[in-house]
C-alpha cells in the first residue's frame, strides 16, 4: 500500500530533522575535540620549557622547529602563529575545566588578542552569554564594548562585568553612551539626513541589534501614533524581551534640544496609555542623536517619570587606548 503524499512529505521531514541534527551534533564534537586538541598541545609546550629543556635543546627556535617538524608529519595547521596560540591559550586556562565548552577555537584566538586580563574575561562570559559568533565578538572588541560599559560603573561594577558578564536587569543597563555605528560606513564629514541615517540602520540591522546588546527585537520603522486626527511617526521601535518593554529610538543628526525630549515624553506617555498590555512594563525612550549638551539634558528631563535617555552616536571606532585608560583610572581607585 503506498504511502499518501502527506505521510510520506512527513517521514521526508523527519529524516531531514535527524540528518540535520546529527550533523550539528557532529560540529560540536569535532569542535570540542580540536580544542581539546590544541589545549594538550600548548600544556606539552609549556611542561617542556618548564622543566629546561626548551632553551637548552632549541633555544629561541623552539617553536619554529616544532611548526616544522608538525606540518612535515601532520600538514597544515601547525603554522609558527598556530603553535604559539596554543601555547598561549593553555596559559589562560591552565584547567581544562575552565574552558567554556560552547566556544570553538576561533573564538579563543580573537579572546587572545585581548591583552588586558578584566576585558578578556567580559567578552569570554559575553560571547556565551549572548551566543556571539567569532565574527560578532571582533565586532564588540573592536568598537571597544567592554570599556563603554564600564565607563558608566565604579570599580566594583567593572569586576563584576568581567565575573558574570553584562546581565541587563533595569532599563540604564540596557542603554550605552555613545553608541558606534561604524559599521554603517558612513564618512564623518558626510550630511547625512535623518531619514538617510534612518535607512542605514535598516540596512544593516542585524549589526544595529549586535550594538543594541541582548534582548531588542525589532517592532517597526516610522511607527504611526495618532492623537485627535494628528499623526506622529516614531523613527525605530524595538521590544526588550528581557526588560518586557518597549523600546522608542528616536533618530537626530544634530544637537538634541528640549522639545525633543518632550515629544519623547509624548510618545512614551501614549505608549503606555495605548501599546502597553498587562505584562509590559512602562516604555523606554533613547534619543539618539550625535550631538548633547549635559546640562540642557539635565534640565529637560528633571522632573520627568518617564525613563528618557540621550545617548550619542558615532560614526567610525572610539579611541581604545584612551578608554583604556580612562578604566584603569576607576580600577586604580581606593587601591
Amino acid at each position: 500500500m503506498e504511502l499518501s503524499n502527506s505521510k510520506y512529505e512527513q517521514l521526508l521531514d523527519n529524516i531531514g530533522v535527524t540528518i540535520e541534527q546529527a550533523r550539528q551534533n557532529a560540529i560540536k564534537f569535532v569542535n570540542t575535540e580540536l580544542v581539546k586538541a590544541n589545549w594538550e598541545i600548548g600544556r606539552h609546550i609549556v611542561e617542556y620549557e618548564q622543566h629546561g629543556k626548551g632553551r637548552a635543546e632549541y633555544g629561541s627556535d623552539l617553536l619554529s622547529n616544532l611548526s616544522k617538524d608538525l606540518k612535515q608529519r601532520y600538514g597544515k595547521g601547525y603554522g609558527r602563529r598556530n603553535i604559539l596560540d596554543m601555547r598561549r591559550f593553555y596559559l589562560m586556562y591552565q584547567k581544562w575545566q575552565a574552558v567554556p565548552a560552547k566556544l570553538n577555537w576561533t573564538h579563543f584566538v580573537t579572546l587572545l588578542g585581548v591583552s588586558d586580563d578584566t576585558a578578556r574575561k567580559f567578552y569570554e562570559k559575553q560571547s556565551v552569554l549572548e551566543n556571539w559568533g567569532y565574527r560578532e565578538l571582533e565586532r564588540q572588541i573592536n568598537s571597544s564594548l567592554f570599556e563603554r560599559l564600564a565607563l558608566s560603573k565604579d570599580k566594583k561594577g567593572i569586576l563584576q562585568l568581567a565575573e558574570k558578564g553584562h546581565i541587563v536587569t533595569d532599563p540604564t543597563e540596557a542603554i550605552k553612551d555613545p553608541y558606534v555605528l561604524d559599521f554603517l560606513k558612513i564618512p564623518q564629514s558626510h550630511r547625512m539626513t535623518e531619514k538617510a541615517l534612518e535607512q542605514k540602520i535598516i540596512d544593516n540591522l542585524q549589526l544595529f541589534l549586535l550594538e543594541l546588546g541582548k534582548g531588542f527585537a525589532f517592532i517597526g520603522r516610522q511607527y504611526k501614533i495618532s492623537i485627535r486626527n494628528r499623526h506622529f511617526y516614531i523613527d525605530l521601535v524595538f521590544y526588550h524581551r528581557i526588560l518586557k518593554c518597549f523600546v522608542l529610538i528616536d533618530l537626530k543628526i544634530r544637537q538634541v534640544e528640549h522639545n525633543d525630549i518632550g515629544q519623547m515624553n509624548l510618545y512614551l506617555n501614549y505608549f503606555r496609555t495605548e501599546e502597553n498590555v498587562e505584562d509590559d512594563n512602562e516604555p523606554i525612550g533613547i534619543i539618539l542623536s550625535a550631538e548633547k549638551d549635559e546640562v540642557l539634558v539635565e534640565y529637560a528631563t528633571g522632573g520627568i517619570s518617564n525613563k528618557i535617555f540621550v545617548s550619542q552616536y558615532q560614526l567610525y571606532l572610539p579611541d581604545k587606548k584612551e578608554l583604556q585608560n580612562k578604566v584603569k583610572e576607576i580600577l586604580l581607585k581606593n587601591l
